[in-house]
């Protein structure tokens, strides 16, 4: 929210060396965040000037340009090239003398053009940044001004004003506004605040047609609780906008039309009451209608767009068309134009959940609906069309008319029950009573006593104070957080982190150290992306999505990795190391989620609506996935590049064992995202615990990723449920060993892995390792076959083998082998 210094000033006082850094410093005290400040980047002297002759001189190049006489209050007048033509003699206008310096930045110099020496500039209103204007000159009389030559012409149309900007919190909508503005700075410092909702009339106003229907509200919510609205007849389309307001709405963030649509949104940012006017000519003479939307019922909205609508979306319509989107956006067809003079004005209280959903389903932002999300005042509606009203009477020539119409079924807020001790037992500071009341009442709130509690009846414009917890911390705010004791809380004793938060940390922390890099995805994932991950598989689908493209919640993490290595990668990373833990979503086929509208309220929810609440939630599963492309290890003299690839995952997978206490062994699988001839299965047991391969090529080209992509994925939850947390380390054998090699001959479609297990199983206790050495097929090996040789190092504890006992272990292995897959000794 960005807050004028004068505007401020009409509604509390400030002091007159006021700052830009003490307003900042005064709402920061009260909880709101500094963002920045604004202000015109101009510097003068620029003054009022009156031109007492124009020229026309014809160029060369076909333009012809004006040479000015202009009367700037000195002694002699100043001599001006010009090339607008919009005024004459005896016009007064806004003179930029050298030394100036305009927006952009500018800088203003006597300069020799078309034959002339040209001693300043006569300015335009988008060259002074007062608006968007650049077909001519800024004449002062349409700006309804007669000011003396001479005269600072920067203080003259308010552009010496500043403002500071502020991050509004969500809860506190009501600071969308200079009033609100004005009440928290007066919280701050003590200064005197005038409601500017104080100083409205709002005559009675009937006789308008107004329909207000909802047939099918949100949740059991109406979508309108209040509807306001006036009529102005005989406006003046043409009158400008006063310089004061337009340079107002300019530092405010909003940029200046025309008067009437700055009349309406200088009153949404006074007030933070949304307003819309209508060109009344273009509006059924049957009246305004609040009702939902029809299936594929189309509006175009004032930015141009044809949008189509949704049976959830709230509209104001006529008995022919919609005419806006409510709460959101207007209509193109109703708008205001240069032929309007009878305009209809609107304000509105929103279902503050139905206004969000339409700005995300629309994807349509706009300072309405941001304020309307957060909740407005319900009784400024009426007053908000009243000073629209009355601004379009004074500036704009309108006459008020007594054809209006008030719909309000708002509900009263609701008293809250704060026990006397509460803030000081919460906050930790001996509030006195006296406090606790002064402080609710100053923020608006009733307060009456009630024995050891005080009933507390919130303002209309606070609807986040719903409980006394919320009560409790603008007690805290309002006084000053600088009070509360700054005191570090002793952790009780045994409760550190559980086993599984351990396991989980001691994952991250051990593929972190072995270099790969930890990023976090969005958990959201297109249909064309789910299938081709999880093919067939059900997903959860996100009825209110950010994205209305990425609407499924994820089944596995391999996707946003892809994601994440495509960005990178396009950014000019070429070898990386990912990894990630996050949850998975695991619907069950034909179970819907989340459609059972469960109300909670202040209190703590029983056991059965924690049951149900439980039951709408889809089963999540925690997982580890890792992705590596380029190389793994660079090139270096003396030593070729190593690429990253299937290797690097599964030496991932096998990194997480040993931290997790468990034996993961790969095995040859299958899985629709990776290439059919190099997936692994792992598992640990007979428990399919994930997979590891190399992503599918077709999938990485699509993802303009490198042919060969490395990646894993685990069930992190299942590992941590397998691990041996009391897992001791093996002693260091002191006893020398003894190694011999095997070579065995099988049938070719025999995973190795297989005979591994198998020779290890055979050779017993005395065998302390063994590893795959070589894959032979080709000449000396039959047709169909494959030669496999594993080193193999036994030791015994207590003694030093023999070769016969090492001989002997080894033949059992071989035994075994032979027996389960018919393998043969090499000669």
């Amino acid at each position: 929210m960005r807050v004028p210094i004068s505007w401020l000033g009409e509604w509390v006082d400030l002091p007159e060396d006021v700052t830009l850094e003490h307003l900042h410093a005064a709402l920061v005290k009260v909880g709101l965040e500094e963002e920045g400040t604004h202000g015109f980047p101009l510097t003068g002297p620029i003054v009022v000037g009156r031109v007492i002759s124009a020229e026309p001189e014809p160029q060369s190049n076909g333009k012809t340009i004006n040479w000015c006489q202009v009367d700037v209050g000195e002694a002699e007048p100043r001599g001006i090239v010009c090339g607008a033509h919009n005024f004459a003699p005896g016009d007064k206008v806004v003179v930029t003398l050298p030394g100036a310096v305009l927006p952009g930045p500018f800088a203003i110099a006597a300069r020799k053009t078309y034959g002339h020496v040209s001693d300043g500039m006569i300015a335009s209103s988008r060259e002074l940044g007062l608006g968007d204007e650049h077909d001519g000159i800024l004449r002062l009389a349409e700006l309804g001004l007669d000011p003396e030559v001479g005269t600072d012409a920067i203080a003259l149309l308010g552009l010496d004003d500043a403002a500071v900007e502020v991050n509004v919190t969500p809860d506190r909508g009501y600071a969308f506004s200079i009033r609100g503005i004005a009440r928290e700075y007066s919280h701050s410092t003590g200064a005197a605040f005038r409601d500017p909702a104080a100083s409205i009339e709002a005559p009675a106003a009937s006789g308008y047609p107004l329909e207000i229907t909802d047939t099918a509200p949100v949740r059991g919510r109406a979508g309108c609780s209040v509807f306001s609205v006036r009529v102005v007849r005989g406006i003046d389309p043409t009158r400008p906008t006063p310089p004061w307001m337009a340079s107002r709405l300019r530092l405010a963030g909003i940029r200046s039309i025309s008067l009437a649509v700055d009349i309406s949104n200088y009153v949404m940012l006074e007030l933070g009451a949304p307003n819309h006017s209508y060109d009344l000519a273009k509006v059924d003479a049957g009246g305004l209608v609040v009702r939902r939307a029809t299936a594929g019922e189309q509006l175009e909205t004032l930015d141009g767009k044809l949008r189509t609508l949704d049976a959830a979306d709230l509209v104001v319509a006529d008995a022919q068309r919609a005419l806006g989107l409510a709460g959101v956006m207007g209509g193109a067809y109703s708008e205001l134009s240069d032929a309007t003079t009878d305009v209809l004005v609107e304000a509105a209280i929103w279902d503050p959940v139905t206004i969000a959903r339409s700005v995300r389903r629309h994807k349509l932002p706009s300072e309405a609906a941001k304020r309307y999300e957060r909740g407005v005042d319900p009784a400024l509606a009426s007053l908000a069309t009243a000073r629209v009203a009355q601004l379009l009477v004074e500036l704009a020539g309108g006459t008020l008319d007594t054809l209006g119409a008030l719909y309000d079924a708002s509900a009263a807020p609701a008293p809250i029950r704060l026990p006397l001790g509460k803030a000081a037992a919460v906050i930790g500071v001996p509030y006195t009573r006296e406090e606790v009341v002064g402080t609710l009442e100053l923020i608006g709130a009733t307060v009456a006593a009630e024995g050891d509690e005080l009933v507390v009846t919130p303002p209309s414009w606070r609807p986040d104070l719903v409980d006394d917890v919320s009560l409790v911390e603008e007690v805290a705010r309002i006084t000053g957080y600088d009070r509360i004791p700054a005191q570090l809380p002793i952790a009780p004793a045994g409760r550190g982190l559980t086993g599984a938060q351990s396991a989980r940390r001691r994952v991250a922390q051990t593929l972190a150290a072995a270099g790969a890099t930890e990023v976090l995805s969005y958990p959201f994932v297109a249909d064309a992306v789910a299938e081709r991950f999880t093919p067939g598989a059900a997903s959860v689908r996100l009825q209110n999505a950010l994205d209305a493209q990425v609407s499924l919640l994820r089944r596995s993490l391999l996707p946003g990795l892809v994601e994440t290595a495509h960005r990178n990668l396009a950014r000019g990373l070429t070898d990386l190391a990912l990894f990630e833990l996050g949850t998975v979503f695991l619907p069950e086929q034909g179970v819907a989620y989340g459609t059972d509208f469960i109300p909670l309220g202040a209190e703590r929810p029983g056991d059965d609506t924690l049951a149900r609440l439980g039951a709408g939630i889809p089963p999540q599963s925690r997982r580890v996935a890792g992705l590596f492309l380029g190389e793994a290890l660079p090139k270096q003299p003396g030593a070729a590049a190593v690429a990253a690839g299937i290797g690097d995952a599964l030496d991932a997978v096998q990194q997480l064992a040993l931290a997790l206490g468990v034996e993961i062994r790969p095995v040859q699988g299958a899985h629709p995202a990776l290439h059919p001839g190099r997936t692994a299965e792992l598992r640990v047991g007979e428990v399919v615990v994930g997979h590891a391969g190399e992503l599918l090529p077709a999938i990485a080209a699509e993802s303009d990723l490198p042919r060969v992509v490395g990646v894993y994925e685990l069930d992190l939850d299942e590992l941590v449920r397998l691990g041996d947390r009391d897992r001791v380390a093996t002693p260091i054998g002191t006893l020398p060993a003894a190694t011999q090699d095997l070579s065995l001959v099988v049938d070719a479609t025999v995973p190795a892995g297989a005979v591994r297990d198998a020779v290890a199983e055979g050779a017993g206790e005395l065998l302390e390792h063994l590893r795959l050495v070589d894959d032979y097929r080709g000449p000396g090996v039959p047709e169909g076959g494959k030669s496999l040789t594993f080193a193999l190092r036994f030791r015994a504890a207590d003694r030093t083998l023999t070769a016969a006992e090492a001989t002997e272990a080894k033949l059992a292995g071989l035994a075994l082998a032979a027996e389960r897959f018919g393998a043969t000794l090499r000669e």
